[in-house]
């Protein structure tokens, strides 16, 4: 049973993996080292928590102790308990759902392992994507359209940040991803286990999405690009296929996120 801590001075050094929480950059690097993620909102401190994670510390206001105490129940971790207007001078901003909870991070697995098990797979690879929010929503829709793994570049933004996994409303502790070093890597290792790799492109040679999903094919990647720019034209260049979301005259393309959506539903 997680030990409850009533905190009357919002400067307690206890309180440090709830600090600062609107420096992204600062927060970013303090979580990489200490090995730690944060959840917000009750369902995802819930989700975090029944994902197998471990607990670190939880930040509530004193109406959130009860509707978290079977969570609770279940960790040794302490539960820090402040009025609102203390929390924001901890955190930096307004928490809107009053509970906040830290976390260990677990080692991710490997390509391989995600990718390995042979039978129908659906895998989605974010390259270079930057926006925390696109990821958390990249990964909510991947857990409700049956994609079996995700899989980011090397300068793809955090799925465990804050944001992403609010976004996410927690579904990034449900779905298996893992980060490899390379898109090049990524690709043979996809080839390597028969996974199709394919690029969601405007390039004048792509074939349309209906098209793919008349293919069939059994086991396919997915390779999403940066917000900006897209894919990059190099890693067009290695995939299997080029494909577009064939859209009304006037509007060329969809926010990387509902792109994802369209593009798994599609294909499920």
């Amino acid at each position: 049973m997680a030990e409850i801590v009533e905190v009357a001075d919002p400067a307690d050094p206890r309180l440090a993996d709830f600090r600062d929480l609107r420096d992204v950059d600062l927060r970013v690097s303090l979580e990489a080292e200490h090995g730690l993620f944060l959840a917000e909102g009750a369902k995802v401190v819930r989700r975090a928590a029944d994902a197998g994670f471990t607990p670190r510390a939880f930040l509530l206001q004193p109406k959130w102790v009860d509707g978290l105490a079977d969570v609770l129940a279940g960790s040794d971790a302490p539960c820090f308990v402040l009025p609102e207007r203390e929390i924001e001078q901890v955190t930096g901003f307004h928490l809107h759902r009053g509970a906040l909870a830290s976390f260990e991070r677990r080692p991710l697995p490997s390509l391989a392992a995600l990718v390995g098990a042979p039978g129908r797979l659906r895998v989605a690879v974010l390259e270079d994507l930057v926006d925390h929010g696109n990821v958390g929503l990249i990964f909510r829709n991947a857990a409700a359209l049956g994609i079996d793994a995700v899989v980011l570049t090397e300068r793809t933004a955090d799925p465990l940040y804050r944001r992403a996994s609010k976004t996410s409303m927690g579904n990034v502790y449900s779905v298996p991803w893992t980060r490899a070093r390379g898109i090049e890597d990524i690709l043979r290792e996809l080839r390597e286990h028969d996974v199709v790799p394919v690029a969601l492109t405007l390039a004048d040679d792509a074939i349309t999405l209906d098209e793919l999903a008349a293919m069939r094919h059994e086991r396919l990647a997915f390779v999403f690009g940066t917000e900006g720019a897209g894919v990059h034209p190099k890693t067009e260049q290695q995939v299997d296929h080029r494909v577009l979301i064939p859209m009304e005259p006037g509007v060329d393309s969809l926010n990387v996120a509902a792109a994802t959506a369209v593009t798994f539903y599609a294909t499920r």
